[in-house]
């Protein structure tokens, strides 16, 4: 059975189908945010079939099987890379209305040429017409970036990586614009069992015997000097919440050193750490002229019983229900009022927290460049038709949609940048609904530039690439 992907798939309209195909269908794609291996980029990694490219790792789909019944052995385990993907073609009917179902008949589309349903039926089929294509250098990965006319992508990097693999595309030069991210986490989290090793670890990178609190921002500013030096324009930070509450440096460095020596720490005395840390980290940014993210609000590892066998980021992580507003508020602030607040992209994962996200962007915009500070993109379970548009609508009333920079994939897959075509077609088809329906004026030149600002010329102009 052929796709139900028509070339107006979620174009419901005339003017929506002419915004999509005239202003946004061929925009470049900036992906300013995803865990791309950039190991891979430099190898120009050739992949064996299709499970490597696209079940490794992909903790989306592993949450579908996981909830269909397969056998953590044909998901994570040690089954064959086939078997695995027959697994998961049996598991690809029954995510019908997940997106899942949109995004896999996408990619099978978009890259392979494939327009058959996948199923247990056809699985073997499609397991194999796939394998062939991408063992050719034409499904090289950055092939599989050409083809989707990736212009640039900003990876998340650890602090102390040696940004050796960004260093090989410096040199290679291969018409991609590959950028870090600097995602220092480990270091704010102090309460984490291996901080003390993270803090080692850092030591030995930057050559310093971290011992105190002075000594730790010298390091992490080496290290954003480092990034920046490689390209480097974006910190990313993926928390709770934010901290926020007052603290003094000795009072700060009495903590950092009391944790150094291996003693417990209050709730209090971490949380004073961690609104310092992010203070600090406020102000590095700000100097350099980089653009802060903040993703806010996953519950993460919640099933022990895999954390234990598989580690982090294996699909076992929920909507999380912490406050957001006076933490991030005063965070905000606190840099705002000392003319110290960088560009800075705001990310929540709990809906409810829609209207609180996008209203806190708007309070500390300064008329530096439009749209400072920024309501990211739907994210992570919001990542979604619904989600899209309920995030397009909330912005739209609460700020300005044209200044807004657009889709990203946050994705640790090559198959999976036909997502900015799933937002550009939902931003087209809400956009062209007000026209047909009389609540926007038929401005098709004005309106397509403002759809190809959303898709690409808002985070070119914003981010500097």
């Amino acid at each position: 059975m052929k796709t139900f992907l028509s070339e107006d798939f979620l174009l419901s309209n005339k003017t929506a189908q002419k915004l999509y195909f005239d202003h946004a269908a061929d925009m470049p794609i900036i992906d300013y945010h995803n865990h791309l291996p950039p190991q891979e980029i430099a190898a120009d990694k050739v992949f064996e079939n299709i499970t490597e490219v696209w079940l490794k790792g992909d903790h989306y789909k592993w949450r579908a099987m996981r909830a269909n019944g397969v056998d953590e052995r044909y998901i994570t385990g040690d089954a064959t890379d086939k078997s695995k993907f027959l697994k998961w073609a049996e598991t690809v009917p029954y995510t019908m209305r997940n997106p899942l179902y949109h995004w896999t008949h996408l990619e099978l589309q978009r890259y392979f040429g494939i327009d058959t349903l996948l199923n247990a039926k056809t699985g073997e089929e499609i397991y194999e017409a796939t394998t062939v294509q991408l063992q050719t250098s034409a499904f090289s990965t950055r092939n599989l970036l050409k083809k989707m006319k990736v212009e640039a992508v900003c990876t998340t990097d650890d602090p102390t990586d040696s940004l050796e693999f960004h260093q090989q595309l410096k040199q290679q030069n291969p018409g991609l614009k590959t950028v870090p991210g600097f995602r220092p986490d480990k270091f704010i989290m102090i309460e984490n069992p291996v901080f003390p090793e993270m803090i080692e670890t850092l030591g030995k990178v930057t050559g310093k015997n971290i011992q105190d609190l002075k000594d730790l921002l010298e390091a992490l500013h080496d290290r954003i000097d480092f990034f920046h030096s490689m390209g480097g324009r974006l910190a990313d930070h993926g928390l709770t919440q934010l901290y926020a509450s007052d603290f003094t440096e000795d009072e700060v460095n009495k903590i950092f050193r009391k944790r150094l020596a291996g003693h417990p720490i209050f709730a209090g005395e971490a949380i004073q750490y961690q609104s310092a840390i992010l203070y600090f980290l406020g102000l590095m940014y700000h100097a350099k002229g980089w653009t802060m993210q903040f993703h806010l609000g996953a519950i993460r590892n919640n099933n022990d019983r895999l954390m234990n066998i598989l580690g982090s980021d294996v699909g076992c992580d929920s909507v999380g229900d912490y406050e957001q507003a006076t933490a991030l508020s005063r965070y905000l602030n606190r840099l705002d009022a000392e003319e110290k607040l960088t560009k800075t992209i705001l990310y929540n994962l709990n809906p409810r927290d829609n209207e609180l996200f996008a209203t806190m962007a708007g309070n500390f915009n300064d008329g530096i460049i439009p749209g400072k500070i920024q309501w990211g993109s739907a994210w992570w379970f919001l990542d979604q038709k619904d989600g899209m548009e309920a995030q397009l609508n909330v912005l739209s009333n609460m700020g300005l949609l044209s200044r807004f920079l657009g889709m990203l994939t946050d994705s640790r897959s090559f198959l999976s940048f036909p997502r900015h075509e799933y937002f550009r077609r939902i931003l087209c088809n809400l956009i062209g609904k007000d026209v047909e329906n009389g609540e926007l004026p038929n401005d098709l030149p004005w309106l397509g530039q403002m759809v190809e600002d959303i898709c690409y010329h808002n985070a070119k102009r914003y981010l500097e690439f």
